[in-house]
């Protein structure tokens, strides 16, 4: 397979249409790619009712040892420890720092627990850090504020990283009020790494503050590696000039020292603040990077009686961005997660997604919540091409692919299903590759294969400009891959 080649060509292409994909007239090189249909950029028409619907994560069962209720979490699954274990990474605060103080958050501290199936937790006291009066505790950073206010790691997957640099992480907040005009040493991202992930070493300054900001930094600022970018991409707090709204902007590194001039991104609705970003790349598909950004909302909710005058309500957002594009794609606008049923989570800075949506079952994926509550959903289940009752259509646009074999992840009732047409360039059907000539797929699954008569393969088509058309009945379609 290779489902991280990304020809220049084409991902030119992707950026400059990435939100207006009806521009794009040379058929789109999608390789052995897997492709979700969380944008548009490969539909060319839908019919009969067929439409773009969006999943709500589901509240898994609440865990007998779960996360803690805190702020700013990263979840990170490594599978290169033996087997698989998950990392769990937040704020906590250590009421006995004695200073000195920054203006913001004081005595900022990093928490770490770990599991071995995503859904119980541990919290392994490492010894690290004398906490009121004790080193029995799970505190990996400690006594450097600001630094640690939104501490945000990662696993670097590049090709010959250092064993000591394997997990790296970027950190920093240059305090409250307005610095336009206005930029000095250590208001930026600080770099720090890792061999292990528990034991971290402070780098340099690396993404310095601009002084045409207004502000900056002021909540997760997440990075990692992209192997189809084959650089380090970060996607870090800004705000809008003009509205004063909480907004993202992007930089890129080769080295994760020198970065690139940051391109504000601005996905907003007119008078919508996005608190955090949480972009990064979906590991079955690297190409998109998932985003689920909280949506905050002003003078809604409640909020505890010492902060009455920061009332407000916030959400879970879902947005995508394919990699080298500088723009997101919001398909959907409305809430991804609610606040729900619980009083609480209508208070002040209740909702947040920890970074990185991850694998916790061959069917499933995970998001975790700042209550520690956990969210799932089938894997790649984000959005489906949906069906009703009335049989519909999906055409896409002109493709080229390597493989000979069509996989679908797809879910159908007992009376749903799929057939696949595969038409050349100008839409005419292909012969052995006809509607007539594929049989009905239905069931639910998240790699069933498309057959033809005769049990032609796509071989013969590999490399050439095709469409496919998709015919469908009470059915979701999540993704799709030629093997």
């Amino acid at each position: 397979m290779n489902a991280l080649i990304w020809k220049p060509a084409v991902l030119t292409s992707l950026v400059v249409v990435s939100s207006a994909v009806v521009a794009i007239a040379q058929p789109i090189d999608i390789g052995s790619r897997r492709e979700l249909f969380v944008d548009r950029l490969l539909i060319q028409r839908m019919t009969g009712g067929v439409e773009l619907r969006l999943h709500h994560p589901v509240k898994a069962p609440r865990p007998k040892s779960p996360l803690p209720e805190k702020y700013y979490f990263t979840v990170i699954k490594d599978e290169d420890h033996d087997g698989q274990l998950f990392r769990a990474y937040w704020r906590e605060t250590n009421p006995d720092y004695p200073g000195p103080f920054h203006t913001g958050h004081a005595g900022e501290m990093v928490c770490y627990g770990e599991s071995r199936d995503g859904h119980e937790w541990t919290f392994p006291n490492l010894g690290l850090f004398d906490i009121r009066g004790s080193h029995g505790n799970n505190v990996i950073l400690a006594n450097q504020p600001p630094l640690l206010t939104n501490f945000t790691p990662f696993i670097d997957t590049r090709p010959g990283v250092k064993p000591a640099e394997r997990y790296k992480a970027l950190g920093g907040y240059p305090g409250p009020g307005d610095k336009r005009g206005k930029s000095e040493p250590g208001w930026g991202l600080f770099a720090f790494v890792s061999a292990d992930g528990i034991h971290w070493t402070k780098k340099n300054e690396v993404i310095p503050y601009q002084p045409a900001w207004r502000h900056a930094f002021d909540s997760q600022n997440v990075s990692f590696w992209s192997p189809v970018e084959q650089k380090y991409v970060c996607y870090f707090r800004t705000w809008t000039t003009s509205e004063r709204l909480r907004s993202v902007s992007r930089t890129t590194s080769p080295d994760f020292k020198t970065w690139s001039k940051p391109v504000a991104m601005n996905p907003n609705l007119p008078g919508e603040h996005l608190y955090t970003n949480q972009t990064h790349p979906y590991f079955r598909a690297p190409h998109i990077y998932i985003a689920a950004p909280t949506r905050f909302v002003r003078d809604r909710g409640d909020a505890p009686g010492y902060d009455k005058k920061d009332v407000n309500a916030t959400d879970i957002l879902f947005m995508t961005t394919r990699a080298g594009s500088v723009k997101y794609d919001r398909v959907f606008t409305e809430a991804f997660i609610r606040p729900g049923l619980d009083t609480e989570s209508w208070r002040n800075r209740s909702n947040y997604a920890a970074l990185n949506v991850v694998p916790t079952g061959p069917n499933e994926v995970s998001i975790y919540h700042r209550s520690g509550d956990r969210y799932v959903l089938r894997t790649d289940g984000f959005v489906s091409v949906h069906a009703g009752s009335q049989t519909g259509e999906l055409i896409t646009r002109p493709l080229i692919f390597s493989g000979e074999e069509l996989h679908l992840n797809l879910s159908t009732s007992a009376v749903g299903l799929v057939q696949v047409e595969v038409r050349d360039e100008s839409g005419k059907p292909i012969s052995g590759f006809t509607l007539d000539d594929c049989p009905v797929v239905y069931g639910d699954g998240i790699d069933l294969i498309v057959k033809w008569k005769n049990d032609r393969n796509l071989s013969s088509l590999a490399g050439k400009p095709v469409r496919l058309r998709f015919v469908m009945k009470e059915c979701d379609l999540f993704s799709f891959q030629f093997e």
